[in-house]
């Protein structure tokens, strides 16, 4: 990749690995993950709360020198919820400029406007059953583009009812791929699979393809 002068700014840094991506329209890609800490929600499905704090104070240029060692070209940052971090701009930024391929998982509670628009941008939209549905920042769904996604975890039947009349009130499919999930071990996945195909949704299903095959191993 591209060498690129970048700013000392420093972040919280929970972990960097590589791994499949495991979710989104990329999910299979050989990917180096770079795991910011912190997070102002609290979902009830939330499988990362490890990262709500601790981590490691790391220069951009140390967070690009480390993702460089993989020779990876895909790079997905992520949290907690990354944008948090206000420096999290800039790591985009530098990851773009080095030329990687860069995704951003975001719960959509904060404002994403000023992300590189090199970006795709996976945003959560908040089901009633994460406990955060009032967080939802409405007003990022018109920044969204095709190259953006939109992900929305469900828990059980009410959520996907409400997920579903989202669709057609905020026009989702019309801005970009919407991704439902169900929760582990919370709402079985052929029945949301039976309900999208019912109901000829114009979304696609996904599981969660990194706990199929590590279950929740931490760093896979």
């Amino acid at each position: 990749m591209k060498s690129v002068a970048v700013r000392a700014e420093a972040l919280r840094i929970t972990e960097i690995f590589v791994s499949l991506q495991g979710e989104s329209t990329r999910t299979g890609l050989p990917t180096v993950f770079v795991r910011l800490t912190g997070c102002p929600l609290r979902c009830t499905w939330c499988d990362t709360a490890y990262a709500f704090q601790g981590g490691e104070t790391r220069s951009v240029a140390s967070v690009l020198e480390e993702v460089g060692r993989h020779g990876i070209r895909h790079v997905c940052v992520t949290g907690g919820e990354p944008l948090a971090q206000k420096k999290c701009h800039d790591l985009l930024t530098a990851l773009c400029d080095a030329g990687y391929s860069v995704s951003l998982e975001t719960s959509g509670a904060i404002d994403i406007a000023a992300v590189d628009p090199r970006v795709s941008r996976v945003m959560d939209l908040k089901a009633p059953g994460s406990g955060e549905h009032a967080r939802n920042r409405i007003e990022n769904i018109r920044h969204l583009t095709d190259r953006d996604e939109i992900k929305i975890v469900l828990r059980d039947i009410a959520d996907y009812e409400w997920a579903r009349a989202q669709l057609a009130e905020l026009g989702l499919p019309d801005r970009c791929p919407v991704l439902f999930s169900p929760v582990q071990g919370a709402l079985d996945p052929s029945a949301l699979a039976d309900w999208i195909v019912r109901d000829r949704l114009p979304v696609r299903f996904q599981l969660q393809l990194h706990k199929l095959l590590w279950n929740d191993a931490r760093g896979r």
